[in-house]
């Protein structure tokens, strides 16, 4: 089963979308390319709000989905915003036939357009200016606050992930996931075994129950 055929199975959301709110999702992730520190994964948290709690243009599943999915798949994690683009389309369409496939073509490119481009340019040119001035302090530390900022954003999307598999939305409470965290921490730290490893011993401990 393809990638896209699995996150379309996932729950299904009849919407309508007017032009205006084509346009207000592209200026969504055309505003948030540019808070994109550390990759788009960074900004998953924002996304869920607007998404799913704020629009209700997706659900929690097909947007946990989209990001599971994009993050086992070979290729950028930005992958993941394709696959909110083409599930939003689908729901736009109905699910099935061809208007929902032809919406959610253009949720993908709605979503990749806005997320790209904006950031592309700006990495761009602050590339550019920072070579030619990275002797400067102003620029070192820009880049050492960062590092923190980058980490918390991380932290959030790992909180959000984990408490849509959580009973009752509340990880704190569920010690097996903690402990499979550190777990998958302290291996990536200290060994080489390859991430893909890892996310295929979670689907294990998942599909069986375990966390």
């Amino acid at each position: 089963m393809s990638a896209a055929t699995t996150v379309q199975a996932a729950q299904q959301l009849a919407i309508h979308m007017q032009p205006s709110d084509w346009m207000q999702l592209l200026l969504y992730f055309l505003s948030l390319s540019l808070m994109a520190v550390g990759g788009a994964i960074a900004t998953a948290p924002d996304m869920h709000r607007f998404l799913v709690d704020g629009r209700g243009w997706l659900s929690d599943t097909q947007f946990t989905s989209s990001i599971a999915i994009a993050q086992a798949a070979p290729g950028p994690n930005v992958l993941f915003i394709a696959l909110l683009g083409w599930n939003i389309g689908l729901n736009a369409g109905g699910g099935s036939g061809l208007p929902a496939w032809l919406f959610g073509l253009l949720g993908v490119l709605v979503c990749m357009g806005g997320i790209l481009l904006p950031s592309s340019l700006l990495a761009w040119q602050a590339s550019r200016w920072g070579q030619r001035n990275q002797g400067r302090r102003s620029v070192r530390a820009f880049k050492q606050g960062m590092a923190p900022l980058v980490v918390g954003l991380l932290l959030a999307t790992g909180w959000l992930l984990s408490s849509a598999g959580s009973a009752g939305g509340q990880p704190a409470r569920e010690w097996r996931l903690w402990l499979l965290s550190l777990a998958c921490t302290l291996i990536v730290w200290r060994t080489r075994v390859h991430l893909l490893w890892l996310l295929g011993a979670g689907a294990l401990l998942g599909a069986m129950g375990w966390v």
